[in-house]
């Protein structure tokens, strides 16, 4: 090998390590950014290549060589036809089948009816304020460490809480912190409010902001040179141990049909880590698949189940996620909720959705309603010289009927009022003052101070009708059952619309109720 060819490798690996250090490129082909690394590795090859052979006495006699650039040339076509055959034009059912979506979904059966005491108000903008103002308080850490926009919300000890931790606030506080680490996070209850900084024994050390071989993504990329890394979310176990959940993807061709693989949990204290298969994540953690990935992954559920033509000529039963999404804690997991709507993007929901942020396990409600938009509109038109900005809606079984509550809040970001929406009809919007409470304002929207109860006071039984009339009474109809055995009842048309109608004396009923002194208050039929 001649020397001016061995410097030149030389001179190529060391640069080569440098960008590597900078660029944390994954050595993986189904990644981009792999093919944009190597790129530049050729064409600093390429450059020094020809600044060291360079003889302007031998320009006439140099002769050019095709066969390197063709080398290139097939190398992009390569990855061209990849992409091509994994697109959508030739393999729709591949994108439609990226997510498995239940449309068997029963809304009053999957979702308990809401208990108002455990309900999650604050959303990411209000509980930042509230960590904001928990540094404020400490001026001893606000010089030295800024608060981390994440806020992750997570099911933690049976609360639904945010978490974030803290961040150290620019290069020269890293260095003068760094020997002790960050040495805490804050948490935010998403239902009281109530925010604390909570101190580490032992500072964490591995985070975006940490410099050199401490920063977050570097430490994950020396550790994993060939995972392609998701965004990252802080979670904390149940005591209180802070970790990285950072997701690992998978593709088909290059950064095609996206999807998740597993999951590396890191400990932000120690650096140490462990990979999870997806079915392995422990089950105290909430966020393994991005919201926007199920959310693209829903899309194309509802774009390509009848093949690539139909997405664009007649698109029969094509259908796509509404602008917009949220979050529901369901049996200690957390869920991500959003619209389905048609694809000619009317202003009605044909239902909506619930993924598991954890199992990607998603269920289609088939609730017709008013898409999120319209009724944060009517919500705030109830209130309009007000000028309040609404929150994307919280979905709650309220009453057993699928119900939008919307925060109001004003130029400071301070909810001021609650708003419950009619999923069905978003006309039937009633707006309350914050100051008195959840509770009150449920009371409101119904209308009945007695059907919003605690549900352990609910009891349930058989009864066979014995007799039933009907009554409007303020606009509302009710309906007076007598059981075979004399028992009086009393059941409001919201609680089931579509069959309570319908019943008639002699028919047996499955009955949820509220024990009165002289009529029975229904509040389901099962």
């Amino acid at each position: 090998m001649k020397k001016k060819t061995l410097i030149n490798i030389v001179l190529t690996v060391i640069a080569g390590a440098v960008l590597y250090y900078f660029m944390l490129p994954p050595l993986n082909l189904q990644s981009m950014l792999f093919y944009v690394y190597a790129a530049m590795l050729i064409a600093f090859y390429t450059i020094i290549y020809f600044a060291s052979s360079f003889d302007p006495r031998q320009m006439q006699k140099m002769k050019f060589n095709s066969k390197k650039p063709m080398i290139l040339v097939v190398i992009v076509l390569a990855i061209v036809v990849l992409n091509i055959f994994y697109s959508p034009l030739i393999n729709a059912s591949m994108y439609s089948k990226r997510i498995t979506v239940r449309e068997d979904g029963d809304f009053t059966a999957d979702v308990s009816v809401v208990d108002l005491n455990s309900l999650p108000l604050l959303d990411k903008d209000s509980s930042s304020k509230l960590g904001d103002r928990v540094m404020g308080q400490m001026p001893e850490l606000v010089s030295q460490f800024y608060v981390s926009d994440l806020y992750t919300q997570i099911n933690y000890k049976n609360r639904v809480v945010r978490v974030t931790p803290l961040e150290y606030n620019g290069f020269f506080k890293y260095f003068s912190n760094r020997s002790d680490g960050v040495m805490g996070y804050i948490t935010v209850d998403s239902v009281d409010g109530s925010s604390n900084l909570v101190k580490l024994e032992k500072g964490m050390k591995i985070l975006p902001s940490a410099m050199f071989n401490e920063n977050l993504y570097r430490q994950l990329r020396f550790q994993y040179p060939t995972f392609i890394f998701g965004e990252e979310s802080f979670e904390v176990d149940e005591t209180g141990k802070p970790f990285w959940i950072v997701p690992v993807l998978k593709y088909k061709g290059v950064e095609l049909l996206e999807d998740v693989k597993g999951a590396v949990i890191l400990d932000p204290v120690t650096g140490d880590s462990q990979y999870y298969n997806v079915a392995d994540v422990p089950t105290w953690v909430d966020h393994i698949y991005p919201a926007s990935l199920l959310i693209e992954q829903s899309d194309d559920w509802g774009r390509y189940r009848n093949g690539f033509i139909n997405s664009i000529i007649g698109q029969k039963n094509v259908v796509k996620t509404t602008d917009g999404y949220n979050y529901i804690a369901k049996d200690d997991d957390i869920y991500l909720y959003t619209g389905i709507t048609s694809a000619t993007e009317d202003a009605a929901n044909i239902g909506f959705i619930l993924s598991n942020m954890r199992t990607k396990e998603t269920i289609f409600y088939p609730v017709p309603g008013a898409q999120e938009t319209s009724a944060m509109e009517s919500a705030k038109g109830q209130v309009q010289q007000m000028n309040y900005t609404a929150s994307f809606p919280l979905l709650i079984n309220l009453n057993n009927k699928p119900t939008y509550l919307i925060s109001l809040k004003d130029n400071a970001g301070l909810v001021k009022m609650y708003a419950f929406v009619d999923v069905t009809d978003y006309q039937k919007v009633v707006v309350t003052d914050s100051s008195e409470g959840i509770e009150a304002a449920a009371q409101n929207y119904i209308g009945d101070k007695d059907a919003v109860i605690d549900q352990e006071n609910v009891k349930f039984k058989e009864i066979t009708i014995g007799s039933i009339t009907d009554s409007l009474i303020n606009g509302d109809s009710y309906y007076y059952i007598k059981d075979t055995d004399g028992n009086k009842y009393r059941v409001k048309i919201s609680v089931d619309e579509k069959n309570i109608p319908f019943i008639q004396a002699g028919d047996t009923l499955n009955i949820g109720y509220l024990l009165e002194e002289e009529v029975t208050e229904i509040l389901q039929l099962k």
